[in-house]
């Protein structure tokens, strides 16, 4: 007789699942549907009592046990079976159910003639598969039978189960959640549904580039990899679990990208997650952002949410797909990724398209035009741990001209500056004045050509031969005219021609007016925001995409010599920098020490900290904080240390623009701009700016207090246009519908010292020729060729670059992305002048970042 210990293991999930499989049966034999509560929770069984219940099912015959007679073992023995009995589980259901004793009696005689008209030697197993089986079977026949009984069980929610022998139709549902593979399509959907929805809100008139088609086949592989990861685990829960974490840090992803675009006009990058914590200090702006954006963020989060409460319903979460299986699936996404990569050519290998992006542009916003956001951030992470890798380069072509040659507008030269013999002037009337001729500003000792040909690192020769190849910017009659003033550098917040009024900003107005006037002035918008304007406009070179320029700078200890602060500090200037918010913000307390600053801001001694009735610093408790206070506690420093230095970074200028309590400046001056004839939103913006012109009518006072007004200049320029007016609401001060391409980004400079001649000068330039106008002003002794901008008031070419690669000069306006130019002058352009300017921009981009990778100026400046 066999003993109980000779019995399979048995465990108490076991031992239900065996419950299960006769509860089924009797179900069946009743030619009713089978809808326990076992049957949605049947998935979670694990493997072993999947087994155990399997191993029983082989042990003990069906068909005896619902005729109540147990069939014997291999030696004749008539064991008890290892769970409840059949009649006390038809007893238990009876009972529940409140079944009649005749209902019971013709119920057990259903369910004896349903097993009397099974086929002999047939064995039927509850989920409708059918095996052979013999009760006398050896040991490891048995064995074979429970491992096909268990392939057979695995499989059994695809396969239609059967009511009285006939197949049971599936709902809809059913038939769409038995195929595992709808769960790839849906998380495809996904990440395209969110790439999409993005991608329309911030697109700006580009929703149709290459991008929106390529983020549909890029997605393909993530999807694939998510899909792989889910069914790793045998517990559908688990697996649903998985995926439903994996949506929500998608959601996150991109919702944040939408949130901070609205906020700053670009999207982060990796580089600017690491400083995520600095964000905080604009919470207010933040918040109201995501109030703007609320429907739109909803409507990003429906992926997840549907995962959330109804992936169980649709998707089929089986998971131990096996490692063959998800080897070969990833396999197949890798060789459709690299499938999409190959085809990239087919938009061009130019600069600015998907393949430049792909493999050399370190872009994320237009990238994400190109090749989708998602696809963009992912080469952004990629770049920022391992590096940009291989780049364009710079262009050093044979023909003659890899830069603009200067023209003289009273005759060309020649290197010394004599007339051409061609000009009238040199042979006319020799009793005329002949005009001045001035020499250049470069350092004579600086030898590039020489540099290059000692020089082994490639790269670095071709910088040598690149700022070699263009001509240095002649000096002028400018040159020299504040020698030995002070300078006041301002980088206002969100500054811009528009807040200039008479009545409005009157001491703005007065200086703009009563100084150099630039009425064709241009500030273009830049990856990292205010913190790339402030570069652009103090090193005069392009910020490189992808990284935050100036925290590099301060990183690395870059050489920082060429900055107005550098330059000044080594003729014997004190020299002090202040900004009226967090000090580290985009880690200035790197980056502006570095250039040779004694560095203040909130949280660095510039915070306002004793009674509010005798206010002794900045007050931090108001968003953004006030420029007056800036100025009020700050000028003590430095205003008696002749010559002097000075830099401010300001914030009252800040968005979001309301009077809703969002913005402290809007609401301090709300009264003075209460009766003007525009929209709230505008009227706020124009508030905070009489916040700015308060604060330099303090200024010039103290300055004339001092006794230094007379000997000190005062240069102002914004850090980008204010993108917090939507291009209508710009278009409401405008007085016109403004172009978005190039207009927009029209701005004011302000060159200003008391008692100096007014001048207006219509001269086109940007932020990027502030820095080397100053040097030529203050007649210091540098090298023109070493900058990307130039001095405005020289004969060097006109030139203004925007982050897309678009640009414009004197002659012309050129969308590169469209490949569309707008003369100026009424002439046609050449293809040779457009082609000439392409290679130019390209080459500044390619130089600036090597300027900064390299420190291209310590390595000049260390080796002579």
């Amino acid at each position: 007789m066999t003993t109980e210990k000779d019995q399979v293991a048995i465990t108490s999930e076991a031992k239900q699942e065996w419950e299960r499989i006769l509860e089924e049966a009797l179900h069946r034999a009743d030619g009713m549907p089978f809808q326990s509560k076992a049957e949605e929770k049947r998935e979670a069984v694990d493997s072993t009592a999947r087994d155990d219940a399997q191993s029983i099912a082989d042990n003990w015959d069906l068909e005896a046990l619902l005729g109540r007679q147990w069939m014997p073992d291999e030696r004749g023995s008539d064991p008890e079976p290892p769970v409840r009995s059949e009649p006390d589980l038809i007893t238990r259901r009876e009972n529940k159910e409140g079944a009649t004793p005749q209902t019971v009696q013709e119920r057990r005689s259903r369910t004896q003639t349903a097993v009397a008209d099974r086929p002999t030697g047939e064995r039927r197993r509850p989920s409708g598969a059918s095996v052979s089986h013999n009760s006398r079977t050896n040991t490891s026949a048995r064995q074979s039978g429970t491992a096909s009984s268990n392939r057979e069980r695995r499989s059994a929610d695809s396969r239609p189960r059967t009511t009285g022998g006939k197949r049971k139709k599936l709902t809809p549902i059913q038939k769409f959640r038995k195929n595992t593979f709808w769960l790839l399509a849906f998380l495809w959907f996904a990440l395209v549904f969110s790439e999409l929805l993005v991608r329309a809100v911030t697109s700006d008139g580009t929703f149709w580039e290459a991008g929106w088609f390529l983020s549909l086949l890029f997605a393909i592989f993530p999807a694939i990899l998510i899909f792989v990861v889910s069914t790793i685990s045998k517990k559908p829960k688990v697996n649903k679990w998985i995926v439903c974490i994996i949506l929500f840090v998608v959601y996150m992803l991109y919702a944040s990208q939408l949130v901070y675009y609205q906020v700053f006009g670009q999207f982060y990058t990796a580089v600017s997650m690491g400083n995520a914590g600095q964000g905080f200090g604009f919470m207010t702006t933040i918040l109201v952002t995501i109030g703007k954006n609320i429907i739109a963020l909803i409507f990003l989060a429906f992926p997840m949410l549907f995962a959330i409460l109804f992936g169980r319903r649709f998707f089929s979460f089986k998971g131990g797909a096996g490692l063959k299986s998800s080897v070969a699936l990833t396999v197949v996404g890798i060789i459709l990724h690299f499938f999409v990569v190959l085809i990239l050519p087919l938009w061009g290998t130019d600069t600015m398209t998907p393949y430049d992006f792909y493999h050399y542009t370190y872009d994320v916003k237009d990238s994400a035009v190109q090749l989708g956001l998602g696809t963009a951030f992912r080469l952004d992470v990629k770049w920022a741990i391992f590096g940009t890798g291989k780049t364009h380069g710079l262009d050093l072509g044979d023909e003659d001209w890899d830069e603009p040659k200067p023209s003289d507008s009273t005759g060309t030269s020649d290197a010394t500056g004599t007339p051409d013999s061609t000009d009238p002037d040199a042979t006319g009337d020799t009793t005329q004045t002949a005009p001045t001729e001035y020499g250049y500003n470069m350092l004579e000792s600086l030898d590039l050509e020489a540099l290059a040909a000692a020089e082994g690192d490639s790269d670095i020769r071709d910088m040598h031969l690149y700022f070699d190849s263009i001509e240095p910017t002649k000096k002028n009659e400018k040159t020299g005219m504040f020698e030995g003033c002070n300078l006041i550098l301002i980088t206002a917040e969100s500054f811009s021609h528009m807040a200039i009024d008479p009545e409005l900003t009157p001491t703005l107005y007065k200086m703009q007016n009563e100084g150099f006037n630039f009425t064709n002035f241009y500030t273009p918008i830049w990856g990292v925001s205010t913190s790339d304007g402030e570069y652009v406009a103090m090193t005069g070179t392009i910020p490189k995409p992808g990284v935050w320029s100036f925290y590099r700078t301060g990183e690395q200890k870059n050489n920082m010599s060429l900055t107005m602060c550098g330059q000044l500090k080594k003729l014997g200037y004190s020299a002090y920098g202040y900004h009226n918010h967090d000090y580290a913000y985009y880690d200035r307390e790197l980056s502006h020490p570095n250039m040779g600053y004694i560095w203040e801001g909130i949280g660095n001694g510039l915070e306002y900290s004793g009674d509010p009735n005798n206010l002794d610093g900045v007050n931090s408790s108001n968003w953004p904080e006030s420029d007056i206070e800036l100025i009020q506690f700050t000028t003590e420093d430095y205003i008696h240390q002749e010559p002097f230095h000075a830099y401010y970074m300001t914030v009252s200028g800040h968005k979001e623009y309301n009077f809703l309590g969002g913005n402290d400046m809007s609401t301090k001056n709300k009264s003075l701009v209460s009766h003007l004839p525009y929209s709230d939103t505008v009227k706020a913006y124009l508030a905070t700016q009489i916040e700015l012109d308060r604060a330099m009518a303090l200024l010039l006072q103290r300055l004339e207090e001092a006794g230094v007004a007379e000997n000190t200049v005062i240069v102002i320029s914004a850090d980008h246009y204010p993108y917090g007016l939507t291009p209508e609401e710009i278009g409401e001060l405008e007085g016109h519908e403004i172009d978005t391409t190039f207009e927009m980004y029209r701005n004011a400079l302000i060159i200003y010292k008391p008692g100096m001649e007014p001048e207006t000068v219509d001269e086109l330039c940007c932020s990027m020729d502030i820095l080397p106008t100053l040097s030529n002003l203050f007649g210091l002794d540098f090298d023109s060729r070493l900058y990307i901008g130039h001095d405005i008031f020289s004969d060097a070419e006109p030139l203004v670059i925007f982050q897309n690669r678009d640009w414009m000069t004197d002659k012309a306006c050129y969308k590169y992305r469209e490949g569309e130019v707008i003369s100026l002058t009424g002439e046609e352009i050449s293809e040779d002048y457009i082609k000439r300017i392409n290679r130019m921009v390209k080459n500044k981009f390619s130089a600036s970042a090597s300027i900064l990778d390299m420190d291209y100026w310590g390595i000049l400046f260390d080796v002579q």
